[in-house]
């Protein structure tokens, strides 16, 4: 890794707990990056966070966040129904912006960031597609490891009935959807390395929430391809990947929480028995996700490397899932596009 070129400046947009556990701490890591401020609406918030986590700035406000010129890049966790005005905001400061997924509400939404990024880098914060279990799974499928590809299957559940929780907050852009079937629709993306052109959804909604608690849906991708997946905000913590081709199979194990900084198992079978003694486990070395994803979206903002997933990809990842709300209300068929 080159360390001689100038680190980023980042700023992290206020305390949520995905950028307080997981995404702060991979920053910091980096050699590439430099974490020098945080933001929050809270002064008081934003204090005792830069105080626990050795951050030197710390704003009580985004606007003040975005008004730093040592700021370049911005890592927006914010919400769901923020990140696409809070993102325009950085960008128009200047910023390149890291947003979490989903990066907006709608495919229309998201395509109100294009010509930002013309300007600026940004980027959907999908941080499995940096990790090396999910590149060696596309590389065992491309090699023709597993025969000709069919199928992925993929299973996504916690449980958090909390209406306090911004999950569980309909207007906030909560629900199993946006939350997490978000990562199930990038699996099919991904592996299939293509777009789907319909889909079809079966939601239940919680009568007090509003929100969906558990969304199955078929998509077809053509060809003979199909992406099934189940996910819910209401069932035991679980998840699975699994990739089925012709001559073989491959499950991801903890395909959307891998551990920081620890090893992860996928297993490969051959298809010769039901038994499973035909699986052979292949132990990939010690990653941290989301530190891959910041350095990458780093060398970007440093021109060191061509433009990953901009706000195109997120406009395709986005208008699947419209396609699948408009199937929840029609009970049918839905294009996608």
């Amino acid at each position: 890794m080159d360390t001689a070129v100038k680190r980023v400046v980042w700023g992290v947009l206020s305390t949520a707990r995905i950028g307080i556990k997981h995404m702060v701490p991979a920053l910091m890591a980096s050699p590439l990056i430099e974490v020098r401020a945080i933001a929050s609406r809270s002064q008081v918030s934003a204090n005792a966070a830069a105080s626990a986590l050795g951050i030197e700035r710390a704003y009580g406000s985004y606007e003040d966040l975005f008004d730093d010129p040592d700021i370049e890049a911005i890592y927006n966790p914010l919400p769901n129904s923020l990140h696409v005005p809070v993102t325009l905001q950085a960008a128009a400061a200047g910023k390149h912006v890291l947003c979490e997924k989903p990066i907006a509400l709608s495919a229309d939404e998201a395509r109100q960031l294009q010509d930002a990024a013309t300007k600026v880098c940004i980027e959907e914060a999908f941080m499995v597609r940096h990790h090396p279990q999910w590149q060696r799974v596309r590389e065992l499928v491309r090699g023709g490891r597993i025969g000709r590809l069919r199928a992925v299957q993929v299973f996504f559940s916690y449980f958090n009935d909390d209406p306090g929780n911004i999950r569980n907050q309909l207007p906030m852009g909560g629900g199993a959807l946006y939350d997490i079937g978000c990562y199930a629709v990038l699996s099919g993306r991904y592996l299939f390395d293509c777009e789907p052109c319909r889909a079809i959804a079966l939601i239940d909604r919680d009568p007090a929430l509003g929100t969906d608690r558990t969304t199955s849906a078929l998509l077809d991708f053509g060809s003979g391809l199909h992406l099934t997946f189940t996910v819910s905000t209401q069932s035991c913590p679980y998840q699975r990947v699994q990739v089925v081709g012709s001559a073989g199979r491959i499950e991801v194990q903890v395909p959307f929480n891998a551990p920081q900084g620890a090893a992860v198992r996928i297993a490969v079978d051959d298809g010769g028995a039901l038994d499973g003694s035909g699986v052979t486990v292949e132990t990939l070395s010690a990653a941290d996700q989301y530190r891959l994803q910041a350095e990458a979206f780093s060398r970007r903002v440093r021109g060191q490397a061509a433009q990953g997933w901009g706000v195109d990809d997120a406009v395709a990842q986005m208008r699947v899932i419209d396609a699948l709300w408009r199937s929840e209300s029609t009970g049918r068929w839905e294009f996608v596009g």
